[in-house]
């Protein structure tokens, strides 16, 4: 009966927090790759946040479902018991291995984009990566054509080997809850331009110049804003800060503090749970959770549980790794 928690420490924990040591799980972070961090920077040096945040969510998930399996109505626990009858078991089969060789592929196509403008072969006689320049303004360089490509062809491929009773029936896929996400994604986007835009002249002088301040502002913003866009925003604020000597990561928008690229990406990251609309994930992984009839919490609801739960584990990060 109780099942929302579930949903909701899935989306603190895996769509949010346990993204947090690749560029590959989580966008600002691949955003972050593109701009020079290197790509096994986060694995290196946020493993042990990863480490702490799991260990103290899991406990309180451990309580909470214990909480909950307690106030379960009798019938419902013996309804439970049969289910784990013998009869009832089924042998776990996988179906489907093929798409490994597509998913594959789809992370070469998001490794590329960030390794071919060092690549001397797809650099021009200037040192630029070769591509086409859009109304004067805006250069497009070849890896982001080599990723949409590979991807278009992995998503083909994927379409045409694929029985569509496995990707239809078995897995139930529709295209209800991308949509959904896409709508409204598309609608924070356009209204988040101004506040961002803002915030990119002023950013400087907003007195946002160590860890600690790095990992509350640009959590606060990404919980509300996207994670992706505000990330970048404060690479570059803290790019302008001037950091040099030992200890600094070389970025595009200027070099960094570990310490403050730590702050950041970790901020981004782990606060993008804060809301529905922190990290498109969470959005989907709701709808999803609808779907299958699990009566999940109301955007305010949800922070109520994020909000009561997360911000006394980051106050934790802070004493321990930011201050």
């Amino acid at each position: 009966k109780n099942k929302k928690h579930i949903i909701i420490f899935f989306i603190f924990l895996i769509a949010n927090i346990g993204g947090c040591l690749t560029p590959l799980g989580d966008p600002p972070l691949f955003l972050g790759f593109l701009r020079g961090v290197p790509f096994f920077w986060t694995l290196q040096h946020i493993w042990p946040i990863l480490l702490l945040n799991a260990v103290l969510l899991l406990t309180i998930f451990a309580l909470i479902d214990r909480h909950f399996f307690k106030k379960e109505p009798k019938e419902n626990l013996e309804e439970l018991a049969l289910m784990q009858d013998v009869e009832h078991k089924v042998p776990v089969k996988i179906e489907g291995l093929q798409n490994i060789i597509f998913l594959a592929m789809i992370i070469l196509a998001v490794i590329l984009n960030g390794t071919i403008p060092s690549m001397e072969m797809f650099q021009d006689a200037n040192g630029e990566t070769i591509g086409i320049t859009l109304m004067g303004e805006v250069h497009l360089g070849i890896q982001y054509f080599v990723q949409i490509a590979i991807i278009l062809i992995a998503a083909a491929l994927s379409w045409k080997f694929t029985p569509k009773d496995l990707r239809m029936e078995k897995n139930e896929f529709d295209w209800g809850a991308i949509e959904e996400v896409a709508k409204l994604f598309i609608g924070i986007f356009i209204t988040m331009i101004p506040a961002l835009a803002i915030l990119r002249v002023n950013g400087g002088n907003l007195g946002i110049d160590s860890p600690l301040k790095f990992f509350w502002a640009t959590g606060a913003l990404s919980g509300f804003l996207d994670n992706s866009p505000t990330y970048v925003v404060f690479l570059t604020t803290a790019g302008a800060l001037g950091a040099s000597g030992a200890g600094t990561v070389a970025t595009t928008a200027g070099a960094v503090t570990q310490q403050i690229l730590l702050a950041i990406s970790a901020g981004a990251v782990f606060m993008g749970a804060l809301t529905y609309i922190g990290n498109a994930p969470n959005f989907m992984v709701k709808n999803m959770a609808e779907k299958a009839h699990i009566d999940m919490p109301s955007f305010f609801g949800y922070m109520a549980w994020s909000f009561g739960i997360l911000i006394p584990v980051f106050i934790v990060d802070t004493i321990i790794f930011f201050l």
